[in-house]
């Protein structure tokens, strides 16, 4: 009894794998503000998948096999949803402007390149970097362009 179980658990990992790998595949269907995921349903298939092969590993009766693995599926796939949806409004792929920010060179910066740190929030440590003049390692700098992730420094 335990074949359909780990059928849908396959069929869950399947999905999850592939969604991960290409991306949502139900991403197109505009249903409740994503409440339709391939990442959620295959978590959901997973869990239903586990949870009632180890119901039914551990003696139970089938049917509460089936309730077990479909109330704990429910909840993975809405907590799934959740997180899902959450990431996604987070990471809108707009990156923000670094221009105005302040920062400190962290080389000798010239028309050539450097590195720099900026003092903003969610920045990385260290920023490709150019400018009109050389700026000496340590001094305090400020963003005036960006292209990309690389940024043009003045000295502040």
């Amino acid at each position: 009894m335990l074949l359909p179980f780990l059928i849908v658990g396959g069929v869950g990992l399947v999905l999850l794998l592939v969604s991960l790998v290409l991306g949502d595949l139900l991403d197109h269907l505009e249903v409740g503000d994503g409440a339709i995921s391939s990442t959620a349903l295959g978590v959901g298939l997973v869990v239903f998948g586990a949870a009632g092969a180890l119901t039914v590993s551990m003696g139970l009766d089938l049917i509460w096999a089936y309730v077990l693995a479909g109330a704990l599926a429910v909840l993975a796939y809405g907590l799934s949803v959740l997180v899902v949806r959450s990431l996604t409004r987070s990471s809108d792929g707009t990156p923000a402007s670094a221009v105005g920010l302040t920062g400190v060179a962290k080389s000798d910066v010239s028309p050539s390149g450097g590195e720099v740190s900026l003092d903003g929030p969610g920045e990385v440590e260290r920023r490709l970097a150019y400018s009109e003049g050389p700026i000496a390692e340590g001094a305090r700098i400020r963003v005036v362009e960006q292209a990309g992730t690389r940024v043009k420094v003045v000295a502040d």
